[in-house]
Protein backbone atom coordinates (compact mmCIF):
# COMPACT_ATOMS: atom_id res chain seq x y z
CA UNK A 1 0.00 0.00 0.00
CA UNK A 2 1.29 3.45 -0.79
CA UNK A 3 1.09 6.50 1.44
CA UNK A 4 -1.70 7.85 -0.75
CA UNK A 5 -3.76 4.73 -0.15
CA UNK A 6 -3.22 5.05 3.61
CA UNK A 7 -4.61 8.58 3.58
CA UNK A 8 -8.36 8.20 3.81
CA UNK A 9 -9.05 11.82 2.92
CA UNK A 10 -9.10 13.10 6.51
CA UNK A 11 -11.95 15.61 7.11
CA UNK A 12 -10.24 17.21 10.11
CA UNK A 13 -6.98 19.07 10.65
CA UNK A 14 -4.23 17.58 12.84
CA UNK A 15 -5.08 18.10 16.49
CA UNK A 16 -8.76 18.71 15.77
CA UNK A 17 -10.98 16.59 18.08
CA UNK A 18 -12.91 13.69 16.62
CA UNK A 19 -16.58 14.17 15.99
CA UNK A 20 -18.93 12.61 18.53
CA UNK A 21 -20.53 9.37 17.39
CA UNK A 22 -24.32 9.12 17.47
CA UNK A 23 -26.56 6.07 17.60
CA UNK A 24 -29.81 7.88 16.90
CA UNK A 25 -32.08 6.13 14.42
CA UNK A 26 -31.88 9.07 12.04
CA UNK A 27 -28.09 9.27 12.12
CA UNK A 28 -26.37 9.07 8.73
CA UNK A 29 -22.87 7.60 8.90
CA UNK A 30 -20.18 8.50 6.43
CA UNK A 31 -19.43 4.81 5.88
CA UNK A 32 -21.17 1.62 6.98
CA UNK A 33 -19.11 -1.59 6.85
CA UNK A 34 -20.87 -4.95 6.79
CA UNK A 35 -18.55 -7.47 8.42
CA UNK A 36 -15.86 -7.05 11.07
CA UNK A 37 -13.29 -9.60 9.85
CA UNK A 38 -9.82 -8.66 8.55
CA UNK A 39 -10.97 -6.54 5.60
CA UNK A 40 -13.86 -4.81 7.39
CA UNK A 41 -11.91 -3.98 10.55
CA UNK A 42 -8.90 -2.73 8.57
CA UNK A 43 -11.15 -0.50 6.47
CA UNK A 44 -12.81 0.80 9.66
CA UNK A 45 -9.43 1.53 11.24
CA UNK A 46 -8.11 3.59 8.33
CA UNK A 47 -11.35 5.53 7.89
CA UNK A 48 -11.82 6.24 11.60
CA UNK A 49 -8.17 7.17 12.02
CA UNK A 50 -8.69 9.80 9.32
CA UNK A 51 -11.70 11.14 11.21
CA UNK A 52 -14.60 9.76 9.18
CA UNK A 53 -17.78 8.67 10.94
CA UNK A 54 -17.73 4.90 10.35
CA UNK A 55 -19.84 2.06 11.75
CA UNK A 56 -19.26 -1.71 11.53
CA UNK A 57 -21.92 -4.38 11.94
CA UNK A 58 -20.55 -7.81 12.85
CA UNK A 59 -22.79 -10.86 13.21
CA UNK A 60 -20.60 -12.64 15.78
CA UNK A 61 -19.08 -11.50 19.05
CA UNK A 62 -15.32 -11.49 19.55
CA UNK A 63 -13.58 -13.69 20.35
CA UNK A 64 -15.13 -16.23 18.01
CA UNK A 65 -13.95 -19.30 16.14
CA UNK A 66 -13.07 -18.92 12.46
CA UNK A 67 -11.88 -21.62 10.09
CA UNK A 68 -8.42 -20.58 8.90
CA UNK A 69 -4.85 -21.76 8.64
CA UNK A 70 -3.95 -19.04 11.22
CA UNK A 71 -0.73 -18.13 9.42
CA UNK A 72 0.30 -14.50 9.02
CA UNK A 73 2.77 -13.94 6.19
CA UNK A 74 5.10 -10.91 5.96
CA UNK A 75 2.39 -9.08 3.94
CA UNK A 76 -0.08 -9.49 6.83
CA UNK A 77 2.49 -8.47 9.42
CA UNK A 78 3.24 -5.27 7.51
CA UNK A 79 -0.42 -4.25 7.62
CA UNK A 80 -0.79 -5.12 11.31
CA UNK A 81 2.33 -3.10 12.10
CA UNK A 82 1.00 -0.10 10.18
CA UNK A 83 -2.25 -0.27 12.18
CA UNK A 84 -0.33 -0.48 15.47
CA UNK A 85 -1.52 -4.02 16.17
CA UNK A 86 1.76 -5.96 15.93
CA UNK A 87 2.75 -4.94 19.45
CA UNK A 88 -0.34 -6.81 20.69
CA UNK A 89 0.95 -10.07 19.15
CA UNK A 90 3.47 -10.68 21.94
CA UNK A 91 1.91 -14.04 22.79
CA UNK A 92 1.73 -15.23 19.19
CA UNK A 93 4.23 -17.72 17.77
CA UNK A 94 6.77 -16.06 15.48
CA UNK A 95 8.27 -18.09 12.66
CA UNK A 96 10.97 -17.44 10.09
CA UNK A 97 10.11 -19.34 6.94
CA UNK A 98 8.60 -22.27 5.10
CA UNK A 99 9.49 -25.94 5.19
CA UNK A 100 8.34 -27.54 1.93
CA UNK A 101 7.79 -31.30 1.85
CA UNK A 102 7.12 -33.34 -1.27
CA UNK A 103 8.10 -36.46 -3.20
CA UNK A 104 10.58 -37.57 -0.57
CA UNK A 105 12.35 -34.20 -0.37
CA UNK A 106 12.34 -31.52 2.34
CA UNK A 107 13.49 -27.92 1.88
CA UNK A 108 13.65 -25.19 4.54
CA UNK A 109 13.47 -21.65 3.16
CA UNK A 110 13.61 -18.43 5.17
CA UNK A 111 11.36 -15.53 4.23
CA UNK A 112 13.23 -13.35 1.74
CA UNK A 113 14.60 -9.91 2.52
CA UNK A 114 12.30 -7.20 1.15
CA UNK A 115 12.29 -3.39 1.39
CA UNK A 116 8.58 -3.22 2.30
CA UNK A 117 7.88 -6.38 4.31
CA UNK A 118 9.49 -8.04 7.35
CA UNK A 119 11.28 -11.38 7.08
CA UNK A 120 9.08 -13.17 9.60
CA UNK A 121 5.47 -14.09 10.21
CA UNK A 122 3.21 -15.11 13.12
CA UNK A 123 0.86 -17.98 13.85
CA UNK A 124 -2.18 -16.82 15.81
CA UNK A 125 -5.72 -18.13 15.75
CA UNK A 126 -8.41 -15.95 14.22
CA UNK A 127 -10.21 -16.47 17.54
CA UNK A 128 -7.54 -14.25 19.10
CA UNK A 129 -6.53 -12.07 16.15
CA UNK A 130 -9.73 -10.62 14.73
CA UNK A 131 -10.83 -9.03 17.98
CA UNK A 132 -7.46 -7.23 18.28
CA UNK A 133 -7.92 -5.46 14.94
CA UNK A 134 -11.55 -4.60 15.73
CA UNK A 135 -10.53 -3.16 19.10
CA UNK A 136 -7.88 -1.06 17.36
CA UNK A 137 -10.53 0.39 15.04
CA UNK A 138 -12.71 1.24 18.04
CA UNK A 139 -9.79 2.98 19.78
CA UNK A 140 -9.38 5.39 16.88
CA UNK A 141 -13.08 6.22 16.74
CA UNK A 142 -15.00 3.54 14.82
CA UNK A 143 -18.41 2.40 16.07
CA UNK A 144 -18.58 -1.41 16.10
CA UNK A 145 -21.77 -3.36 16.82
CA UNK A 146 -20.99 -6.97 17.64
CA UNK A 147 -23.71 -9.61 17.69
CA UNK A 148 -25.53 -7.55 15.07
CA UNK A 149 -26.58 -9.31 11.87
CA UNK A 150 -27.10 -7.45 8.61
CA UNK A 151 -30.20 -9.11 7.15
CA UNK A 152 -30.86 -7.15 3.95
CA UNK A 153 -29.67 -4.07 2.07
CA UNK A 154 -31.71 -0.89 1.82
CA UNK A 155 -31.80 -0.04 -1.88
CA UNK A 156 -32.11 3.56 -2.99
CA UNK A 157 -33.60 2.28 -6.26
CA UNK A 158 -34.28 -1.21 -7.64
CA UNK A 159 -31.52 -2.67 -9.84
CA UNK A 160 -32.25 -2.93 -13.58
CA UNK A 161 -34.08 -6.20 -14.24
CA UNK A 162 -32.99 -6.58 -17.85
CA UNK A 163 -29.23 -6.24 -17.31
CA UNK A 164 -28.26 -7.39 -13.81
CA UNK A 165 -24.73 -6.36 -12.76
CA UNK A 166 -24.22 -4.42 -16.02
CA UNK A 167 -24.04 -1.08 -14.25
CA UNK A 168 -22.26 -2.35 -11.15
CA UNK A 169 -23.78 -2.61 -7.70
CA UNK A 170 -27.09 -0.79 -7.16
CA UNK A 171 -27.14 2.30 -4.96
CA UNK A 172 -27.35 1.16 -1.34
CA UNK A 173 -28.62 3.46 1.41
CA UNK A 174 -27.67 1.12 4.26
CA UNK A 175 -28.76 -2.19 5.76
CA UNK A 176 -31.43 -3.61 8.00
CA UNK A 177 -29.85 -5.19 11.08
CA UNK A 178 -31.09 -7.59 13.74
CA UNK A 179 -29.80 -7.30 17.29
CA UNK A 180 -31.23 -9.13 20.29
CA UNK A 181 -34.28 -10.09 18.25
CA UNK A 182 -35.07 -6.52 17.21
CA UNK A 183 -34.56 -5.01 13.77
CA UNK A 184 -33.61 -1.47 12.79
CA UNK A 185 -32.08 0.39 9.91
CA UNK A 186 -28.53 1.72 9.71
CA UNK A 187 -27.92 4.23 6.94
CA UNK A 188 -24.75 5.70 5.48
CA UNK A 189 -23.44 7.73 2.57
CA UNK A 190 -21.26 4.81 1.51
CA UNK A 191 -21.47 1.07 2.19
CA UNK A 192 -18.64 -1.48 2.27
CA UNK A 193 -19.39 -5.16 1.66
CA UNK A 194 -16.97 -7.16 3.81
CA UNK A 195 -19.06 -10.11 4.99
CA UNK A 196 -16.85 -12.89 3.70
CA UNK A 197 -16.90 -15.62 1.10
CA UNK A 198 -20.62 -16.34 1.45
CA UNK A 199 -21.52 -12.60 1.49
CA UNK A 200 -25.23 -12.55 2.26
CA UNK A 201 -25.53 -8.80 1.66
CA UNK A 202 -23.30 -8.99 -1.41
CA UNK A 203 -25.49 -11.62 -3.01
CA UNK A 204 -28.58 -9.55 -2.27
CA UNK A 205 -26.93 -6.63 -4.09
CA UNK A 206 -26.10 -8.77 -7.11
CA UNK A 207 -22.59 -10.12 -6.47
CA UNK A 208 -21.82 -13.11 -8.67
CA UNK A 209 -18.80 -15.40 -8.62
CA UNK A 210 -17.49 -16.51 -12.00
CA UNK A 211 -17.64 -20.28 -11.60
CA UNK A 212 -14.93 -20.76 -14.20
CA UNK A 213 -12.44 -19.02 -11.90
CA UNK A 214 -10.51 -20.91 -9.20
CA UNK A 215 -12.25 -21.76 -5.97
CA UNK A 216 -10.47 -23.64 -3.23
CA UNK A 217 -11.91 -25.86 -0.56
CA UNK A 218 -10.10 -26.07 2.77
CA UNK A 219 -10.45 -28.11 5.95
CA UNK A 220 -8.49 -27.63 9.17
CA UNK A 221 -8.26 -29.02 12.70
CA UNK A 222 -6.10 -28.60 15.81
CA UNK A 223 -3.84 -31.24 17.36
CA UNK A 224 -1.55 -31.42 20.36
CA UNK A 225 2.08 -31.86 19.32
CA UNK A 226 5.52 -31.77 20.93
CA UNK A 227 6.68 -29.86 17.82
CA UNK A 228 4.31 -26.96 18.52
CA UNK A 229 7.05 -24.31 18.70
CA UNK A 230 9.10 -24.96 15.57
CA UNK A 231 10.41 -21.92 13.63
CA UNK A 232 8.87 -23.08 10.32
CA UNK A 233 5.44 -23.45 8.86
CA UNK A 234 5.26 -26.72 6.96
CA UNK A 235 3.64 -27.16 3.55
CA UNK A 236 3.15 -30.55 1.89
CA UNK A 237 3.04 -30.33 -1.89
CA UNK A 238 2.12 -33.89 -2.81
CA UNK A 239 -1.08 -34.58 -0.92
CA UNK A 240 -2.96 -37.63 -2.10
CA UNK A 241 -6.50 -38.93 -2.01
CA UNK A 242 -7.33 -42.20 -0.21
CA UNK A 243 -6.41 -44.07 -3.41
CA UNK A 244 -2.91 -42.60 -3.38
CA UNK A 245 -3.50 -40.28 -6.34
CA UNK A 246 -1.86 -36.83 -6.21
CA UNK A 247 -4.44 -34.02 -6.16
CA UNK A 248 -3.92 -30.31 -7.00
CA UNK A 249 -3.59 -28.78 -3.59
CA UNK A 250 -1.48 -28.74 -0.46
CA UNK A 251 -1.44 -29.79 3.14
CA UNK A 252 -0.14 -27.70 6.01
CA UNK A 253 1.05 -27.99 9.59
CA UNK A 254 1.43 -24.64 11.34
CA UNK A 255 2.87 -24.57 14.89
CA UNK A 256 0.98 -22.32 17.32
CA UNK A 257 3.63 -22.32 20.04
CA UNK A 258 1.09 -23.15 22.77
CA UNK A 259 1.12 -26.94 22.58
CA UNK A 260 -1.04 -27.04 19.45
CA UNK A 261 -0.54 -27.24 15.71
CA UNK A 262 -3.01 -26.20 13.00
CA UNK A 263 -3.33 -29.02 10.45
CA UNK A 264 -5.25 -28.72 7.21
CA UNK A 265 -5.66 -29.42 3.52
CA UNK A 266 -6.57 -27.17 0.64
CA UNK A 267 -7.82 -28.21 -2.78
CA UNK A 268 -6.87 -25.66 -5.45
CA UNK A 269 -8.79 -26.33 -8.63
CA UNK A 270 -11.87 -25.62 -10.68
CA UNK A 271 -11.38 -28.57 -12.99
CA UNK A 272 -14.48 -30.78 -13.10
CA UNK A 273 -12.49 -33.89 -12.29
CA UNK A 274 -11.70 -32.56 -8.78
CA UNK A 275 -15.13 -31.27 -7.79
CA UNK A 276 -16.16 -34.63 -6.36
CA UNK A 277 -13.15 -34.97 -4.05
CA UNK A 278 -14.22 -35.52 -0.44
CA UNK A 279 -12.14 -33.08 1.62
CA UNK A 280 -12.83 -34.98 4.84
CA UNK A 281 -11.28 -38.13 3.36
CA UNK A 282 -8.47 -36.00 1.91
CA UNK A 283 -7.82 -34.61 5.40
CA UNK A 284 -7.80 -38.11 6.91
CA UNK A 285 -5.32 -39.28 4.29
CA UNK A 286 -3.05 -36.29 4.89
CA UNK A 287 -3.07 -36.72 8.67
CA UNK A 288 -2.15 -40.37 8.23
CA UNK A 289 0.65 -39.39 5.83
CA UNK A 290 2.13 -36.71 8.12
CA UNK A 291 1.32 -38.29 11.47
CA UNK A 292 4.65 -39.84 12.48
CA UNK A 293 7.00 -37.13 13.70
CA UNK A 294 4.21 -34.67 14.50
CA UNK A 295 2.33 -37.11 16.70
CA UNK A 296 -0.99 -36.62 14.94
CA UNK A 297 -3.68 -39.11 15.92
CA UNK A 298 -7.23 -39.40 17.12
CA UNK A 299 -5.83 -39.20 20.65
CA UNK A 300 -4.09 -35.84 20.01
CA UNK A 301 -6.94 -34.34 17.99
CA UNK A 302 -8.64 -31.42 19.73
CA UNK A 303 -11.91 -31.72 17.85
CA UNK A 304 -13.41 -32.41 14.44
CA UNK A 305 -12.05 -30.34 11.54
CA UNK A 306 -14.03 -27.47 10.06
CA UNK A 307 -13.94 -26.19 6.50
CA UNK A 308 -14.94 -23.53 4.05
CA UNK A 309 -14.61 -22.37 0.48
CA UNK A 310 -11.97 -19.99 -0.85
CA UNK A 311 -13.09 -17.73 -3.74
CA UNK A 312 -9.90 -16.79 -5.55
CA UNK A 313 -8.29 -14.61 -8.15
CA UNK A 314 -10.72 -11.65 -8.35
CA UNK A 315 -13.52 -14.06 -9.20
CA UNK A 316 -16.42 -11.91 -7.94
CA UNK A 317 -18.15 -9.00 -9.63
CA UNK A 318 -19.29 -6.27 -9.68
CA UNK A 319 -16.91 -4.71 -7.15
CA UNK A 320 -18.21 -1.15 -7.04
CA UNK A 321 -21.43 0.83 -7.39
CA UNK A 322 -22.53 4.45 -7.03
CA UNK A 323 -21.85 4.34 -3.27
CA UNK A 324 -20.65 0.82 -2.44
CA UNK A 325 -17.47 -1.24 -2.70
CA UNK A 326 -16.61 -4.90 -2.08
CA UNK A 327 -13.46 -5.99 -0.24
CA UNK A 328 -11.66 -9.07 1.07
CA UNK A 329 -13.08 -12.57 0.63
CA UNK A 330 -16.42 -11.12 -0.49
CA UNK A 331 -14.58 -9.86 -3.58
CA UNK A 332 -12.94 -13.24 -4.29
CA UNK A 333 -9.49 -11.87 -3.51
CA UNK A 334 -7.79 -14.94 -2.05
CA UNK A 335 -4.36 -15.61 -3.57
CA UNK A 336 -4.68 -18.47 -6.12
CA UNK A 337 -1.07 -19.51 -5.56
CA UNK A 338 -1.36 -20.43 -1.89
CA UNK A 339 -4.86 -19.81 -0.53
CA UNK A 340 -3.79 -16.78 1.53
CA UNK A 341 -6.60 -14.37 2.29
CA UNK A 342 -5.80 -12.42 5.47
CA UNK A 343 -3.18 -10.13 3.93
CA UNK A 344 -5.44 -9.29 1.00
CA UNK A 345 -8.28 -8.56 3.39
CA UNK A 346 -6.16 -6.03 5.28
CA UNK A 347 -4.78 -4.53 2.08
CA UNK A 348 -8.10 -4.15 0.28
CA UNK A 349 -9.68 -2.71 3.41
CA UNK A 350 -6.96 -0.08 3.40
CA UNK A 351 -7.24 0.48 -0.33
CA UNK A 352 -11.00 0.94 -0.06
CA UNK A 353 -10.58 3.37 2.84
CA UNK A 354 -8.36 5.55 0.68
CA UNK A 355 -10.85 5.56 -2.19
CA UNK A 356 -13.79 6.20 0.15
CA UNK A 357 -12.01 9.09 1.83
CA UNK A 358 -11.39 10.72 -1.53
CA UNK A 359 -15.00 10.12 -2.62
CA UNK A 360 -16.28 11.63 0.63
CA UNK A 361 -13.98 14.59 0.14
CA UNK A 362 -15.14 15.01 -3.45
CA UNK A 363 -11.65 14.61 -4.94
CA UNK A 364 -12.06 11.26 -6.76
CA UNK A 365 -15.11 9.18 -7.77
CA UNK A 366 -15.71 5.96 -5.87
CA UNK A 367 -15.44 4.07 -9.17
CA UNK A 368 -11.69 4.70 -8.95
CA UNK A 369 -11.56 1.94 -6.31
CA UNK A 370 -11.92 -0.85 -8.85
CA UNK A 371 -9.20 0.61 -11.08
CA UNK A 372 -6.81 0.72 -8.13
CA UNK A 373 -7.76 -2.78 -7.10
CA UNK A 374 -7.02 -4.17 -10.53
CA UNK A 375 -3.80 -2.15 -10.76
CA UNK A 376 -2.62 -3.78 -7.52
CA UNK A 377 -3.71 -7.34 -8.16
CA UNK A 378 -4.95 -7.81 -11.72
CA UNK A 379 -1.78 -9.11 -13.38
CA UNK A 380 -0.71 -11.14 -10.35
CA UNK A 381 -4.04 -12.92 -10.14
CA UNK A 382 -4.03 -13.52 -13.89
CA UNK A 383 -0.79 -15.46 -13.45
CA UNK A 384 -2.20 -17.19 -10.37
CA UNK A 385 -5.27 -18.38 -12.25
CA UNK A 386 -3.07 -19.81 -14.99
CA UNK A 387 -0.96 -21.52 -12.32
CA UNK A 388 -4.02 -23.20 -10.78
CA UNK A 389 -5.15 -24.36 -14.19
CA UNK A 390 -1.70 -25.81 -14.84
CA UNK A 391 -1.49 -27.83 -11.63
CA UNK A 392 -5.00 -29.19 -12.17
CA UNK A 393 -3.31 -31.67 -14.51
CA UNK A 394 -1.90 -34.39 -12.19
CA UNK A 395 0.96 -35.33 -14.51
CA UNK A 396 2.08 -31.72 -14.89
CA UNK A 397 1.84 -31.14 -11.15
CA UNK A 398 3.93 -34.20 -10.35
CA UNK A 399 6.65 -33.15 -12.78
CA UNK A 400 6.73 -29.53 -11.61
CA UNK A 401 6.80 -30.31 -7.88
CA UNK A 402 9.30 -33.12 -8.25
CA UNK A 403 11.61 -30.86 -10.28
CA UNK A 404 11.29 -27.94 -7.90
CA UNK A 405 11.91 -30.00 -4.77
CA UNK A 406 15.34 -30.97 -6.12
CA UNK A 407 16.44 -27.32 -6.36
CA UNK A 408 16.47 -25.12 -3.27
CA UNK A 409 17.43 -22.09 -5.38
CA UNK A 410 14.44 -22.60 -7.68
CA UNK A 411 12.02 -23.19 -4.80
CA UNK A 412 13.27 -20.10 -2.95
CA UNK A 413 12.49 -17.95 -5.97
CA UNK A 414 9.11 -19.65 -6.40
CA UNK A 415 8.38 -18.84 -2.74
CA UNK A 416 8.80 -15.15 -3.55
CA UNK A 417 6.28 -15.42 -6.36
CA UNK A 418 3.71 -17.54 -4.51
CA UNK A 419 3.80 -15.29 -1.42
CA UNK A 420 3.71 -12.14 -3.60
CA UNK A 421 7.03 -10.90 -2.27
CA UNK A 422 8.78 -9.88 -5.47
CA UNK A 423 11.07 -6.90 -4.95
CA UNK A 424 10.11 -3.60 -6.62
CA UNK A 425 13.67 -2.27 -6.47
CA UNK A 426 15.62 -4.98 -8.31
CA UNK A 427 15.20 -7.59 -11.03
CA UNK A 428 16.24 -10.95 -9.64
CA UNK A 429 15.38 -14.51 -10.71
CA UNK A 430 11.94 -14.38 -9.06
CA UNK A 431 11.05 -11.08 -10.67
CA UNK A 432 12.29 -12.20 -14.08
CA UNK A 433 10.45 -15.49 -13.73
CA UNK A 434 7.24 -13.75 -12.78
CA UNK A 435 7.48 -11.37 -15.75
CA UNK A 436 7.95 -14.37 -18.05
CA UNK A 437 4.91 -16.09 -16.51
CA UNK A 438 2.87 -12.92 -16.91
CA UNK A 439 3.85 -12.60 -20.56
CA UNK A 440 2.66 -16.16 -21.19
CA UNK A 441 -0.56 -15.66 -19.20
CA UNK A 442 -1.41 -12.52 -21.16
CA UNK A 443 -1.14 -14.45 -24.42
CA UNK A 444 -3.46 -17.22 -23.30
CA UNK A 445 -7.14 -16.90 -24.20
CA UNK A 446 -9.20 -15.83 -21.19
CA UNK A 447 -11.30 -18.96 -21.45
CA UNK A 448 -8.23 -21.17 -21.22
CA UNK A 449 -7.09 -19.46 -18.01
CA UNK A 450 -10.50 -19.41 -16.36
CA UNK A 451 -12.32 -22.31 -17.95
CA UNK A 452 -12.01 -26.02 -17.56
CA UNK A 453 -9.44 -28.00 -19.52
CA UNK A 454 -11.24 -31.29 -19.01
CA UNK A 455 -13.71 -32.27 -21.64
Amino acid sequence: MTERDAEAGSPRQPGQPRRARSREKSHLYDVLIVGGGPSGSACAYWLADAGWDVAVVEKKRFPREKTCGDGLTPRSVRQLADMGVEEALTGAHRYGGLRAVGFGQTLEMVWPQHPDFPDYGYIITRHDLDGLVSERAVKVGATVWQGTEATEPILAAPPPADEPNAAGLPECAGVVVRESGKTREVRARYVVIADGANSRIGRALGLVRDRAYPQGMALRGYYRSDRHDEPWIESHLDIRDPNGEVVPGYGWIFPLGDGRVNVGVGLLSTDQRWRGVNTTKLMDAFVAQAAGSWGLSAATSLGPPTGGRLPMGLSVSPLVGPNAVVIGDAAGLINPFNGEGIAYGYETGRLAAGSLGEALSGTEPIADYERRLRDFYGDYYRVGRAFVRLISNPAVMRRCVALGMHSEALMSQLLRIMANLMRPDSLGPAEAGYEAMLAVAKRLPAGLIAGSLSR
